[in-house]
């Protein structure tokens, strides 16, 4: 099984991608245990301050001491060089708020799934013929479930995971699913300010645990 292969068949198993910044290093990853122990197996970072590369790079080393079978991804990715920066770091995914040409160019032929942020049947398209399989919907709480439903059938071979404005509800996690995406992306709605403020790693385990169960019941 490729590389690609099998990073979308962890990110489809458990049907979401939970994804957070913070500064703080401690704090990353702690946030990085709790997912894990609620079930997590591949989250995202995001590149968004100026201390991702080195957070993310204390990720992959706590990763690598305590859980394995952990895939690290990267997002905000917007320029060759970060992916350049990242993958030499040991990112196993990369995602982008948009796509990137050039980016898709440098991780593909590695063997290494690049899920670009698209929001029209021209973005999609021009992804899908670069070599993309693994779709990000963004920003999904202006693009919506119905646009989901409305494209599906035109790209047959895509994977597709909307980000942005999906809540931690059964209603809303179902009507994507409905529409007939293969995961969720979540990022403030499960991880959000407050909760990293608080460092209430408990209550992000257990939200987690809760959409995890919401989508293993829908499945």
């Amino acid at each position: 099984m490729t590389k690609i292969q099998t990073v979308t068949n962890a990110i489809i198993d458990q049907g979401i991608l939970p994804l957070y910044y913070n500064a703080d290093e401690s704090v990353t990853i702690d946030i990085l245990k709790s997912l894990y122990k609620a079930g997590i197996r591949a989250v995202e970072y995001t590149s968004r301050g100026e201390a991702a590369l080195s957070n993310f790079t204390k990720m992959v080393e706590v990763r690598n001491a305590e859980m394995p079978e952990m895939l690290l991804g990267i997002g905000t990715i917007k320029n060759v060089k970060q992916a350049e920066e990242y993958y030499k770091a040991g990112a196993d995914f990369f995602i982008s708020p948009g796509f990137v040409a050039e980016v898709a160019a440098f991780l593909i032929p590695k063997d290494v799934l690049y899920s670009p942020g698209c929001m029209t049947p021209t973005e999609i398209i021009t992804a899908e013929a670069a070599g993309v399989t693994f779709v990000k919907l963004f920003p999904g709480n202006a693009l919506g479930a119905g646009f989901m439903s409305a494209i599906k059938d035109v790209f047959p071979n895509l994977k597709f995971m909307p980000t942005g404005g999906v809540d931690t509800t059964k209603e809303s996690i179902e009507s994507w699913f409905n529409a007939g995406v293969s995961a969720v992306g979540m990022g403030s709605k499960l991880v959000s300010k407050e909760l990293m403020l608080a460092k209430d790693y408990a209550t992000i385990e257990s939200e987690t645990k809760k959409v995890l169960d919401i989508i293993q019941a829908l499945k």
